[in-house]
Parts: C-alpha cells; sequence; structure tokens
C-alpha cells in the first residue's frame, strides 16, 4: 500500500502555543528564505534577536562595506600571505593574520557579507507589538503546503495572518484578516538595514550609510496605492522591493521605512526582492496557488520514509527529524549558489559559503529523487572554475582548486583554518557522480565533465610521490577534517586519503564512459594511494597521530567517514569496528557536530551494527538537538542557533539505512530487527 504522503508530512507540522525564541518558522524557496515570529511576520525582532534574528535572506543579497572614503576594497594581492614548504615546492596561503596587515585580513573576512533585505512586521497604535499584548497564539507550519498559519490576539482582538513564498520567485505573499487593520491600530511596517557582518546580517544604526529611493506608486486614488517600487542602494550594492496589493492602501516613507495602513478589515498582499528592477508585480492569490502546487509534487513524487508504525519509542522523533530536514533544506540550501552553514536564515561566518559542508547541505537529493535541486547550484561550479583555477594556479598547481570559505565571487577566504583544509575538493566528482546514478544521462555527464576534469587535475597534482613505499602522500602544510590538528605534522589524513582513491576512480570511469582523453595519472594514484593509518589496532587520525584517542578525542572522528561515508574496499572491518566502538566510549560529544552523528550512524550501518546506528543518530547530547522548527541547533554554540549540515546528514545516512548500499543484501540494514522498528520508504535510491 502506498504511504499517505499528505497525512505523513502534516503529522510533523510544527505548531507553536507561545512564543519560542529557538524556533521560529520559515517558508522560501532555495532563493529566498523569510522567517517569521509567531505574528506570521518579522513583528518581535528585538524579541528574537539575541537568539535567532528573524531575516529575509537571499541567495544574491550581498553587501560590501567600502574600507574608507577613498577606498572601496582590499583583494588577496594586499594581504600578506602565510608562506610554507610543500615537498619543496614554496606555496602561499592566507592563512595568517599578520602584525601590520590586521586590517586587510579582517576586512577580507568581513567582505562580501550576506544581507538581511528587509524586516517585514506589524505595528500597533503606532508602536512595536508588546509581547504581554499577545495572547491565544497557535501558529501551524503546514509543510505539505509550504504554508504558515498564524492566529493570535492582539489586546484581544483576534488576528489571522498567511504567509508563504512563490516556488522560483524572490516573492512572499500574506493575507492578514482582523478587525485591528479596518480599525488603522494594526498597521504593517517594512524596514531596511545597512549591511552586517554579524549574526542579524543589520546594522540599523548606520542610517546615513544607505539610501531607500520610492520610484515609483500606483494606485486608482489620490493618496492609495496599490504599487509601491523601491530602490535600495548600500554603496555599491543595489537591490529592488516592491510591494503589491489587490486592495489600496495608504502609505508614508520615512528614510529606511515603509508604513502601509489598510482601511478594511483584509489584505493581501506581495513583497518582492530582486538585484534588478521588478517589472512584473505577483498577485497574493497567484503565489499562494503556486507555492502549494510546488510543494504538492515536492512531496509526493520525491523519497518518502515512513516510521509510525513502529514500536520503538524513538521512531515518531526519527521520522519528525527526516520530514523536517528535508523542508528545511529546500527552502535553505537548495539554491543557485552553495549555502552557508545556516542556509538563508541568518548569518554565520559573516554570510559566507562553505564549500566543504556543500556535501552535507545538497548530497542527500539525488538519492531522494530530487535531484534537480541539486542542479540549481551545480551552474555555480561550472561558472567558477576559472577562480578555482587562479585558486590552484597562485601555488603552481593545474586543474582547480576550491576553496572551502567563499563569497559569490569564490575567491579563498582568510583564515586560521579554511585555505589548508582540501577534503572539499573531490565533493564535486562524489555528488555529480551520485547525480548520475539516479538520472543515469549522458547528457548530464557530458554538461558536468569540466567539472570532474578540472577538479581531478589538481587532486593529481597536489599528492606526492612517496619512493620509500611507492605510494602518494597528502603531506604538510594540510588540515584534517578533523581541524583541530597542526597543520605542519598531518600526513595522510585517513578520510582524504580514501577520498582521493575513490574519486579519482570515478574521474576515470567518467572519462572511459564519454570516450574523454584523461591523463593516466588519475589511475595510477587512485591505485597507489598512501593506506589508511593504524596504531594499536585502530584506524588514527593521520600518520602522525598515534596519540589520537588519548590528545585528539574531539571534534570530527573523520576517520570513520573511510567507511561510513565511502564504500572501501580496502578498510578492515574488524579493525574499523574496533574502531568505531572505541570512539563511542571515549570521545568527548559536546565537541562533536551535528552531521558526526549521521557518520557514525553510516560506518555502524556498514558494518551490521543497526542498534549502534540507532543509538547514535538519536544520542541525546549537545549537538545533535533538534528544536521545534526541526533545526539543528548547536545548544553550546551562541553563532550557530541552527546548523543544517545536521540535517543534510540526516538525510544522507537514511537512504543506506533503509534502502541499502551497493552490495548489501539486508533489507533496511539500519535498523534492528528486533521487531521494534517497521519501516517503509517510497523513492530512495540505494546508496554506494
Amino acid at each position: 500500500m502506498a504511504i499517505n504522503r499528505n497525512e505523513l508530512v502534516t503529522r510533523h507540522n510544527p505548531v507553536l502555543h507561545e512564543i519560542d525564541l529557538s524556533s521560529p518558522l520559515t517558508v522560501g524557496n532555495g532563493e529566498l528564505a523569510f522567517t517569521a515570529d509567531v505574528t506570521g511576520l518579522q513583528s518581535l525582532y528585538k524579541e528574537y534577536v539575541d537568539t535567532l534574528p528573524l531575516c529575509t535572506m537571499s541567495t544574491w543579497g550581498w553587501h560590501t562595506k567600502p574600507v574608507s572614503e577613498e577606498r572601496y576594497e582590499y583583494t588577496l594581492d594586499d594581504l600578506v600571505m602565510s608562506e610554507y614548504d610543500y615537498n619543496g615546492r614554496r606555496v602561499r596561503y592566507p592563512k595568517k593574520r599578520m602584525p601590520g596587515n590586521e586590517e586587510v585580513y579582517d576586512w577580507l573576512r568581513h567582505n562580501p557579507h550576506r544581507l538581511n533585505l528587509a524586516r517585514i512586521g506589524f505595528k500597533y497604535k503606532g508602536a512595536d507589538i508588546d509581547i504581554k499584548d499577545l495572547s491565544d497564539i497557535h501558529q501551524e507550519l503546514k509543510l505539505y503546503q509550504g504554508l504558515l498559519v498564524s492566529d493570535f490576539k492582539i489586546q484581544g482582538i483576534p488576528c489571522h495572518v498567511e504567509t508563504t513564498c512563490h516556488s522560483h520567485r524572490e516573492t512572499i505573499a500574506v493575507k492578514v484578516v482582523s478587525e485591528a487593520l479596518r480599525r488603522g491600530d494594526l498597521t504593517l511596517a517594512i524596514d531596511f538595514p545597512y549591511g552586517s557582518h554579524d549574526i542579524t546580517a543589520s546594522d540599523w544604526d548606520n542610517e546615513e550609510a544607505h539610501r531607500t529611493e520610492i520610484l515609483r506608486e500606483k494606485g486608482d486614488r489620490q493618496g492609495k496605492v496599490n504599487e509601491i517600487h523601491i530602490k535600495r542602494i548600500l554603496d555599491r550594492d543595489i537591490y529592488y522591493t516592491n510591494f503589491s496589493s489587490k486592495e489600496e492602501v495608504s502609505f508614508e516613507h520615512n528614510l529606511h521605512s515603509i508604513r502601509i495602513r489598510v482601511d478594511r478589515e483584509q489584505v493581501e498582499f506581495t513583497v518582492s526582492f530582486s538585484p534588478k528592477e521588478i517589472a512584473e508585480n505577483l498577485q497574493a492569490a497567484y503565489v499562494f496557488k503556486n507555492a502549494k502546487e510546488w510543494w504538492y509534487d515536492y512531496w509526493e513524487k520525491g523519497g518518502i520514509v515512513q516510521l509510525n508504525k513502529s514500536k520503538d519509542p524513538r521512531a515518531l522523533e526519527l521520522e519528525r527529524r527526516i520530514i523536517l530536514s528535508q523542508y528545511l533544506l529546500a527552502i535553505n540550501s537548495c539554491g543557485s549558489t552553495p549555502p552557508q552553514e545556516t542556509g538563508l536564515t541568518c548569518n554565520s561566518w559573516y554570510g559566507k559559503m562553505h564549500l566543504e559542508m556543500y556535501l552535507w547541505h545538497c548530497a542527500w537529493a539525488p538519492l531522494w529523487h530530487q535531484t534537480k535541486l541539486l542542479e540549481r547550484s551545480l551552474p555555480w561550479y561550472v561558472d567558477h572554475i576559472k577562480e578555482a583555477k587562479e585558486n590552484a594556479g597562485r601555488n603552481g598547481y593545474k586543474g582547480s582548486r576550491w576553496p572551502k570559505m567563499i563569497a559569490t565571487e569564490g575567491i579563498d577566504c582568510p583564515s586560521p583554518v579554511a585555505p589548508l583544509l582540501v577534503w572539499q575538493q573531490p565533493h564535486i566528482i562524489f555528488m555529480l557522480d551520485l547525480a548520475y546514478r539516479q538520472n543515469g544521462s549522458m547528457e548530464f555527464m557530458e554538461k558536468y565533465w569540466t567539472l570532474i576534469e578540472e577538479t581531478a587535475k589538481f587532486m593529481v597534482d597536489f599528492v606526492v610521490f612517496n619512493e620509500e613505499t611507492g605510494r602518494y602522500d597528502i603531506v604538510p602544510p594540510v588540515i584534517p577534517v578533523q581541524e583541530c590538528h597542526r597543520h605542519d605534522i598531518s600526513k595522510n589524513p585517513a578520510f582524504e586519503v580514501e577520498y582521493w582513491r575513490y574519486t579519482l576512480k570515478i574521474a576515470v570511469e567518467w572519462a572511459k564512459r564519454l570516450g574523454k582523453d584523461y591523463d593516466q595519472k588519475w589511475q595510477e594514484v587512485a591505485d597507489n594511494m598512501a593506506e589508511l593509518p593504524i596504531a594499536n589496532g585502530l584506524y588514527i587520525a593521520h600518520d602522525n597521530c598515534p596519540d589520537t584517542y588519548e590528545e585528539y578525542k574531539r571534534d570530527h572522528p573523520s576517520m570513520l567517514m573511510a567507511y561510513g561515508l565511502l564504500p572501501s574496499d580496502r578498510v578492515n572491518k574488524d579493525i574499523m569496528a574496533d574502531t568505531l566502538s572505541k570512539v563511542i566510549a571515549s570521545w568527548d560529544y559536546p565537541s562533536l557536530w551535528g552531521w558526526d552523528f549521521a557518520v557514525m550512524a553510516m560506518t555502524a550501518t556498514r558494518l551490521g551494527k543497526a542498534d549502534t546506528a540507532i543509538d547514535i543518530l538519536l544520542i541525546d547530547t549537545l549537538k545533535n538537538d533538534y528544536v521545534k522548527s526541526g533545526h539543528n541547533r548547536q545548544i553550546s554554540r551562541k553563532d550557530l542557533p541552527l546548523y543544517l549540515p545536521g540535517n543534510g546528514s540526516i538525510l544522507l545516512a537514511l537512504p543506506m539505512m533503509v534502502a541499502g548500499y551497493e552490495g548489501c543484501t539486508e533489507d533496511t540494514p539500519g535498523f534492528p530487527k528486533d521487531g521494534m522498528w517497521t519501516v517503509e520508504f517510497e523513492n530512495i535510491q540505494r546508496y554506494v
């Protein structure tokens, strides 16, 4: 019997009966996200700002703050680079914050930063709404329709608000019904901030640094309008905002604020954002219909997992995390650019995109028959091959080197860690192959072959041949996935050497399928990568880290990824089983990150330890917390009130756990066979 998807999705609709500062709810489409409080808008901005800021964010909305009145920007040419010896090759990276060069270093880290496009909220009797004036709160995010429905009373007067987002336009639609609206007590405010690199992406104090211009207004009667066209100017950055309503409204413009008043009980309106002037305004009724149709297709045609018939008391919580993660990743992470770790909800690391997290944000999509969502951001990689080539060429390497931390221009960002990370390099090969396995299209392979080729070129040029072992090494300076290691002694990190091997084999397979010429060194390096490092009968972090489980039992236990994320055929299962047991018994759990638990679950699943997989996936610890909205909150970090890689890791692990993996003959191998679990799923692709 087919799964009733509407019923499954709907039972996990987030419902709030009171203000929960950790769980504002969001509507969006991957290009734009609008995060709202219990009023359905952003009326209680000040109350949320210190916990999880209410933002309106887009993939294209960035701001650069000029260096000074005389100078607009710095570039990497202005930065004093850190120099290292890489096996006789002199290499330079934007790593250390050098004395006398601090201003350049900090400016490049902070700019460009992602921008909060606007704050859209209610005012009551001309003032900010006081929480004490709200009662009878009932807010529900209707996941199946992408619709946020908010009911509340303000000083005893009922208010009903519906909020949604168009499927592919940066437009939100709102419906408001309230007697307070007709009286003129409840009004709408659209406020625009200057840009900031902090978590709020907003500077509300620097009013003279930006401009808000009314380009034109349209209406049938004097003093009443249906449309307001707005131009926003922040230094050299410009974007446009349109307000549109079928009903006529009156408005006031005061510096960076638009105040809108309606003399009727109900109003429907849209607010649209664009980097270019908006010619056509969408009506609210159309946007509500469009969103409903898109979300119907999303839930009905993609993968789904149902666990509610299970006897294990944890089943419904896991099902909730799965459903809400599908929603949150679609609206935050699946746009035209790789996402930041907090998506389009608020700023983390100045809004910069972290390419090493691209895997956790988006690799799940092909396995859930949602390859089209991954394909939205693949052209970004194609468009930035030039910058990736320059990044490699700066140190004399061939091919394209993908940085870790970047803004939309794709330039390596200064960081004490990021420039020396390399595990993000093979991601694009791994993810393209997942997508190919789902759609099997030669046209798809041809379209993205250049990415495979350029990525592999760097990979084989980066490794160093070891005359003594006859193998290829990854040598210092390098920082492994587990970032707490010293860059100057880290050699052959366990996951990276296996990832190099696995993805170079994929590159060779693609070349052969397409009949492309390729460097035979790809195969040579793949066949002769350094062995995974072992000490005392356990896999360790890297060759020079025999004290992994004494001094470095924190952060990511990345050695497990070589037989969790990857299907390594040279891992010794007994040694990996002992390694997994050692990690579970000895690791510093507060230092783990949201996606580490899924990694451990994937490794346990391959090892035939389903009980362990479930236990670790749902373990109660600081960074495995999932709030009412479904976000993976990193409790010990105020700067990460949400962490989307945690959500994405669940969706990457589940296909292995329910549909199995290549060579697996067991049904639902990630779930115990003790009679406590009933697992139903549809349209889930087998993992590699």
